[in-house]
Parts: structure tokens; sequence; C-alpha cells
């Protein structure tokens, strides 16, 4: 089976020239002898590869590489960030430690965002402490108050040196010393204090949470 048709035809008997030489060469194309049409098929006397030709396991081929595929620019990675399915595209890669670009398209380094981390009082790891001692604020936005102080029997009313910024939860109080027989006896907290009547007067330590 032929497998290649001719550019040029001769007769017997025919001068051979160079421009037909040239002719039978340049002019020839692929016969059907040179396809399987399943694998490969004829496209204007070129061979094309069919579908049934593109197999995983030639896709998997040790031979075929990512530098063989496409460059990816610095600081890219392929992906989607579309919302629906697509072809691969770059996606940036940001390093930027105080996330100012805010990108919802875009990947962060480690490097960023431990320094995001550590840096932030408010979404960090390190409590921030009120400047007057009385209070912590913890990295999920718990604030914990606490302090020291008298209150008699008759009852009295403890103000926080610094109002919770939206509520106060529970407060909780243990009396000072070795006797330790009243109650605390809280009547009413607020973000900004607590009122107790306690069984007895005594020193008293307390603890307040909020956020």
């Amino acid at each position: 089976m032929a497998i290649l048709n001719k550019g040029q035809t001769f007769s017997d008997g025919e001068q051979v020239t160079s421009t037909k030489l040239n002719t039978a060469v340049d002019g020839a194309t692929f016969a059907s002898g040179a396809v399987d049409d399943v694998s490969t098929q004829l496209s204007g006397g070129a061979i094309i590869v069919k579908d049934g030709g593109v197999t995983t396991a030639k896709i998997a081929d040790s031979n075929v590489t990512k530098e063989k595929i496409e460059n990816v620019a610095n600081m890219k990675v392929l992906g989607n960030t579309s919302g629906s399915s697509t072809a691969p595209q770059e996606v940036s890669i940001l390093d930027e430690d105080d996330m100012n670009s805010d990108s919802d398209t875009a990947l962060a380094t480690q490097q960023s965002i431990k320094a995001y981390v550590d840096g932030s009082s408010t979404n960090g790891f390190t409590p921030t402490y009120y400047n007057g001692g009385e209070s912590v604020t913890f990295p999920n936005g718990l604030i914990m108050k606490w302090g020291v102080d008298v209150i008699s029997s008759s009852g009295g009313t403890v103000t926080f040196e610094q109002a919770f910024p939206n509520a106060c939860i529970n407060v909780m109080g243990v009396e000072s010393g070795a006797d330790q027989n009243g109650g605390f006896g809280l009547t009413a907290f607020s973000a900004s204090s607590f009122s107790v009547n306690p069984s007895s007067p005594g020193t008293w330590h307390w603890q307040a949470i909020g956020y």
C-alpha cells in the first residue's frame, strides 16, 4: 500500500531534470496507507493526530514535563479563580506583610501570612494589654478584666478602668484571705461596671469576661 502520493510521475524514456525531481519531492503528499484512521488521519495530504491517538498513558509519559508545557511567570501559579470551569490561567502570588491589597483572586506567601499574624494585635497570637494593666484582649476578640476591691457588706459598684467595647458576659469573684465565708453576691453587670452585695465585707478578687 502506497504511503506517498508522488508530486511528479515519470514516463519511460522521459528526460529527468532537476525541476522535475524537485516537483516530485516538493509536491508529494501522504497517501491513505500512511494513516490508520484511528489514531491518525489525513488532512490536505498531511498527517494529523485524531482524538483516539491521545491517550492517558501518552500524556502521563515521563517525557512530558512542566518545562515543555509552558513557562510560568515569576510569582505565578496555574489555577482557576473565575468561579466557574475554565482553562487554567496564571494566578498571582502576593508577598504582602500587611495583606493590603485584600485580593480574593491571589495567593499569599507563607512569609507574608506569618508576618501579618505576628504583627497584628487583633488577629495575631500576642494578647494586647490595656495600659492600665486591668485587662487583656485575646486574638479572637475576647477580653478578660480583673481587679481587687474592698467591698462592704452593704454592697458597692466596681467601675472598669476601661469599659468593654460591646458587652460584659460574666463576672466572678472570690474573697481574699483564709476565712472566705462570704458569698460574692453579684447583683448586676454592664459593659462599664458591676454591682455586688456580698454577705460579708472584705477584699474581693474579681474577674470579668466580655468582648
